[in-house]
């Protein structure tokens, strides 16, 4: 078994020696045509290369020419234009140099036309100059002198030019104002017509019989006496039937004692302890009377959200007359015709209401605060927050203050329409005599005037002029300064005509 195995075994080694050798001649023979390849594929791939080259040396060579001859022609292109702009100039040149020499040329006329022109302006003035002293010798009037009477007799002329366009210009604003401002009004009082009633100072007490009047006087006239220290009131007990007369300044302590002296007859028990508890309670419910009277006459002009205070003192003016007239119900109806004037006019119709009604709520006070009842009323309104625009209302419409938005405007025409049309108010003869006085007192102090008359119960003051000193622009004129003058110094309802009269009589005899 092991020769076999040994035998097996070289057998298989001498085997192997012949297959590496074969291998490794194989391989060498292999390696020696790789070689082989890759120095032919080298040189094949040198001379592409090299023609590669040559070929891009050749396109080079020919984008150089190429670029060159661009170049060239460029150059060439620039080089003609450069000709074409240089003739250009030169022509313009040429053109400037014809012009300039024109201008020259006119030049040389122009200073030769001034020349004559001197000359025959020097001639024209030594004319002017014989002219005017010709003048003067034949007009026996200097030159000045007749520059003066020229000047006076255009100044004539223009001014009664200007005349005749103001009377016009005032007339057309006239006639539309009044066509406007009674369409406006009329319609406003046509829709709040309302009565006014007249309180005076003093209040009676209507009595069950004549024997009350010795119970209210009481032994020794103790009781009377408690009722006036109670209310503050004078109590006139005379001979008139069935009625006692209570007489105060101040509407609501006389409204107190109304209230108080009315309990007293009814319950019949009249002594100062009961007319003293009475009289408490008589003051409270006057109170709650302003209070439910403030706020109805709110209501009534729809004007919401207005301070207890205010509504107190808005109250309180249902006891206040002025020159006759119910200060509550002026109140009212200044607010309605302020809203309907404002709706008009396109204002603000809340706020024109509120100033109208609380316009006058100063006069609640005004007794007891110094100084006007509109700045008065302004200050409380200020004070219980009212809005500031509906204080300018108040405190503007008597002209305290200046008016500061259409509203205040249309709440001072509505109070003066409430207060001047017939049957709102009255004045008493010592008044009116006084206002009428005064009013021909004012017109009087102005230069010119011949005399003035106070017509149409103080409406119209009629001024007749002298003619000689007041001419027609002059009378336009005087007529606007008496207005001022009246709007400034008095205190009148409604309006009042300012008429100015210039009439120049010519008078001669047929003989």
């Amino acid at each position: 078994m092991g020769v076999p195995i040994i035998v097996g075994l070289v057998a298989a080694v001498v085997g192997l020696g012949l297959g590496l050798a074969a291998g490794f001649s194989y391989a060498r023979h292999r390696s020696k045509l790789l070689v082989e390849s890759a120095q032919h594929q080298s040189e094949r791939m040198l001379t592409e290369a090299e023609t590669t080259i040559k070929k891009q040396e050749l396109q080079v060579k020919g984008e150089a020419l190429r670029l060159r001859n661009e170049a060239e022609q460029e150059v060439k292109r620039q080089e003609r234009e450069l000709r074409k702009e240089e003739d250009r100039l030169a022509k313009r040149r040429a053109s400037l140099d014809e012009r300039l020499e024109q201008l020259d040329q006119r030049e040389r006329r122009i200073n030769q036309r001034q020349s004559a022109i001197d000359k025959k302006y020097t001639q024209l003035e030594k004319l002017e100059t014989d002219r005017q002293a010709e003048l003067e010798r034949v007009a026996n009037m200097s030159q000045d002198e007749a520059r003066d009477v020229l000047l006076k007799t255009v100044e004539q002329d223009a001014r009664q030019d200007m005349v005749r366009v103001i009377r016009k210009v005032e007339a057309e604003a006239s006639e539309e104002a009044d066509r406007r401002a009674r369409k406006i009004v009329t319609l406003a009082i046509q829709r709040i017509a309302s009565d006014q009633v007249s309180d005076v100072a003093i209040s009676t007490v209507p009595l069950p019989s004549d024997d009350m009047k010795g119970r209210i006087i009481g032994r020794q006239g103790r009781n009377i006496r408690a009722l006036e220290k109670a209310t503050g009131v004078d109590l006139v007990v005379d001979d008139t039937p069935e009625a006692v007369i209570l007489s105060s300044f101040d509407p609501m302590r006389r409204e107190v004692a109304r209230v108080a002296l009315s309990r007293l007859i009814v319950d019949g028990r009249i002594h100062p302890a009961r007319i003293e508890k009475i009289v408490a309670r008589a003051k409270e419910e006057v109170e709650q009377i302003i209070r439910e009277t403030g706020e109805r006459a709110a209501m009534d002009a729809s004007v919401p959200g207005l301070n207890l205070e205010i509504l107190k003192l808005l109250g309180a003016l249902q006891f206040r007359t002025s020159y006759g007239q119910n200060q509550l119900h002026h109140s009212v109806e200044t607010s309605h015709l302020a809203g309907i004037i404002a709706a008009e006019l396109g204002a603000n119709v809340q706020v024109a209401k509120a100033g109208g009604l609380l316009h006058d709520i100063g006069k609640a006070v005004d007794h007891a605060v110094e100084g006007p009842h509109a700045l008065i009323g302004a200050d409380m309104a200020r004070r219980y927050g009212v809005p500031p625009a509906v204080i300018n209302c108040i405190a503007s419409h008597h002209g305290e203050s200046e008016g500061e938005s259409l509203e205040a405007i249309i709440v001072e025409a509505a109070d003066a329409i409430s207060g001047a049309r017939p049957g709102a108010r009255r004045e008493s003869m010592e008044t009116y005599i006084t206002r009428i006085k005064a009013l021909e007192d004012i017109a009087n102090t102005f230069d010119g005037v011949a005399e003035s008359y106070a017509i149409q119960a103080g409406r119209e003051v009629r001024i007749l002029v002298k003619p000689e000193q007041i001419d027609d622009l002059a009378a336009i004129q005087l007529a606007r300064n008496v207005a001022r003058a009246v709007e400034e110094n008095l205190q009148y309802p409604g309006q009042i005509k300012v008429n100015v009269i210039r009439e120049t009589r010519a008078v001669d005899f047929a003989k």
